[in-house]
This record gives structure tokens, C-alpha cells and sequence, in this order.
């Protein structure tokens, strides 16, 4: 492939990561990565409420992994209410998977970053043949690419397995019990999923420019090299 073709790629991989850096920092700082409604059971069991009168005790929540809000209503009209995980839910999250979840977070950001300098440095620059090149390029495509399925699977398993949102719905709550009515993924999560999608169209970017991945070796270049020892 032609040098300035090679450039081009490069230059696309690398604004698509410096992109996918710039959209996991913004998703990090927003509330929206969860969406739904919470029904006040309590308040609905106690009126019987049905049909028409039960959206009188559905309420809203929405939340990001730093802080969100709440609308309770049991009747009397929405009172909104906002909370932060730190220092406020810890005690009642999986802390663990909540902070491993922020970590892999940064670590995306830090590779997105990297990835983005390295395949600018291979379009203008000089490459090396160890990790400045093809190697390094797909080594940081992967980590990145991989952090961001993470994220996915373990805010998922926060959310859907430990039922976050309801032990949320349910903070400081010592009359009322709240039950999830409704809940979906909002636009910073699917971010996360667009930019791990973004670091593997990279990594076929890499290998659409005539780079063979890490792991694939061509037979004839062994013979070659062989046949070349044998002569010295």
C-alpha cells in the first residue's frame, strides 16, 4: 500500500481513538448512564391503585457512576431527590465491581490516549519495529478495546444482577418500598459500547494497511530466514 495511503489510515485511527478518549472521559462525569422508572409499592398496595391510577406512585431515577437523582412518587406528587455513591451508597452497592468499573474507565481513557499519539507518531513520525510499531499498535487497540467490554459486563451485572437501581430507589427509605417499574441503558453507556467498537475497527484499520497481527507469521519468511542462517 502507498505511504500517503498508510498516513491517511493512521491519521483516521488516531482521531477515532483521541474520539473515544474525549466521549469516556464526558460519559464518566454525566448522570446518564441509567434510565427507568420505580413504582411505590407501599402506596399503590395501599389504595389498590390500578390502571390509570398507578402512574400517581411511578416515579423516575437516573444515574452515572458518580451521583444521580430520584423522583418518588407515592401519591403526593414527585419529590426529587439527589444522592451521590460517595461516600452516601456505599453501603448498600457492590463496591467493588462499582470501583473496578471507574478504574477500567480511566485505564480506557489512558490506552485511547496512548493509541491515538502512537498511530499519529506511525503516520508522521518514523515507526519502530517493537512497541512504536504494527505490535504496539495493536497492543493498545486491544487493551482499550478490552477495558470497554469490561464495563459493559460489569456495570450490566451491577445494575441487572445486584438490581441497583431498587437498593438506590430504596436509600433512606424506612416506610415505603420501592420496585423497579422500568429501566434502560442511557447514551453514556452506549458510548462505551461505540468506543470499543471504535478500537477494534482500529485494529482492522492496522491491518487493512498491510499489517499482519502479532500472532500471524508467514511460512515463507521462516524458509527465507532459515536459508539465510545457513549461509552465514
Amino acid at each position: 500500500m502507498p505511504a500517503q495511503q498508510k498516513k491517511l489510515i493512521f491519521c483516521t485511527a488516531g482521531v477515532l481513538s483521541f474520539a473515544c478518549a474525549l466521549g469516556t472521559a464526558a460519559a464518566i462525569g454525566t448522570q446518564l448512564w441509567v434510565r427507568g422508572t420505580i413504582l411505590c409499592t407501599t402506596g399503590a398496595l395501599l389504595v389498590n391503585a390500578t390502571g390509570p391510577e398507578l402512574h400517581k406512585f411511578i416515579g423516575e431515577i437516573q444515574y452515572g457512576l458518580f451521583s444521580g437523582q430520584r423522583v418518588r412518587q407515592c401519591g403526593l406528587g414527585g419529590r426529587p431527590f439527589q444522592f451521590s455513591f460517595f461516600p452516601d451508597l456505599l453501603k448498600i452497592i457492590p463496591a467493588s465491581i462499582h470501583v473496578s468499573v471507574i478504574l477500567f474507565c480511566t485505564v480506557l481513557i489512558v490506552f485511547a490516549l496512548v493509541g491515538a499519539g502512537f498511530f499519529m507518531f506511525n503516520a508522521f513520525g518514523s515507526p519502530y519495529e517493537t512497541l512504536h510499531g504494527p505490535i504496539g499498535l495493536y497492543l493498545w487497540s486491544f487493551i482499550a478495546c478490552s477495558c470497554g467490554c469490561l464495563i459493559m459486563i460489569l456495570f450490566s451485572s451491577e445494575v441487572k444482577i445486584h438490581h441497583l437501581s431498587e437498593k438506590i430507589a430504596n436509600f433512606k427509605e424506612g416506610t415505603f418500598t420501592f420496585k423497579t417499574h422500568s429501566e434502560q441503558f442511557a447514551n453514556s453507556f452506549w458510548t462505551i459500547l461505540v468506543c470499543s467498537l471504535v478500537q477494534f475497527l482500529n485494529a482492522l484499520l492496522i491491518r487493512f494497511a498491510g499489517f499482519e497481527f502479532p500472532f500471524s507469521k508467514s511460512k515463507d519468511s521462516g524458509t527465507i530466514t532459515g536459508a539465510a542462517d545457513l549461509m552465514y
